[in-house]
């Protein structure tokens, strides 16, 4: 499968031959579900939490004594079933959401997704690429040779990220960079297009 080759000022200068092992896939939702959804389990944090009868202030005495009042006996005002008192069953802060995923099936759903976009006509490859100075003016200089990206949530996935490369994007809104050993099919999935280099591209395969 062959896609163009664009330099930094969105003019064509080749074309670029993908690997069909990463790029020619077909659509398997099943797979890219299963494994999208464990990585939003795992991404998880676990903030709620309720307290128990035993955390809950207050409820030391027995508000009156077992028999003789004619009222239903109780132990405690903290009781799960008096106002103020503790809950039942709730979230303890100690839950585990974490999914384990095999390592063949991530690679897949993330081969599966970079698949899809390709044929959607979502994968861009430059050449190379290179800002002289950390300023954000010159990434948005870079961007405006390339319209389909405007107001379009994208991301660059880069070979290595330099301190220059992330300090020039990390400003733009909708513009995501990350490098391409860590990339998932979650955060592909999360944008629109995916810009790589032509050595990125090799570090894919």
């Amino acid at each position: 499968m062959n896609i163009k080759l664009h330099n930094q000022e969105g003019k064509e200068v080749g074309k670029m031959d993908l690997p069909d092992t990463v790029f020619g896939l077909k659509w398997n939702e099943a797979l890219v579900y299963q494994v999208a959804t464990s990585l939003q389990s795992n991404q998880r944090r676990v903030t709620a939490k309720v307290k128990n009868r035993g955390e809950v202030r207050g409820g030391g005495k027995k508000p009156w004594k077992q028999k003789g009042t004619g009222r239903a006996r109780h132990g405690s005002i903290r009781s799960p079933i008096w106002k103020g008192g503790g809950a039942t069953h709730g979230p303890t802060g100690s839950e585990n959401f974490k999914k384990s995923i095999p390592r063949k099936m991530a690679k897949k759903a993330l081969y599966t997704v970079l698949s899809a976009k390709v044929k959607d006509k979502e994968i861009f490859v430059l050449d190379d690429l290179k800002i002289s100075e950390p300023k954000t003016k010159h990434a948005v200089g870079m961007l405006k040779h390339f319209p389909e990206f405007k107001n379009k949530n994208t991301l660059f996935a880069l070979p290595k990220l330099s301190d220059t490369i992330k300090r020039s994007f990390r400003n733009i809104p909708k513009v995501g960079y990350d490098e391409v050993r860590n990339l998932n099919a979650l955060e592909v999935l999360q944008y629109q297009y995916i810009v790589f280099t032509k050595e990125g591209i090799e570090q894919l395969k």
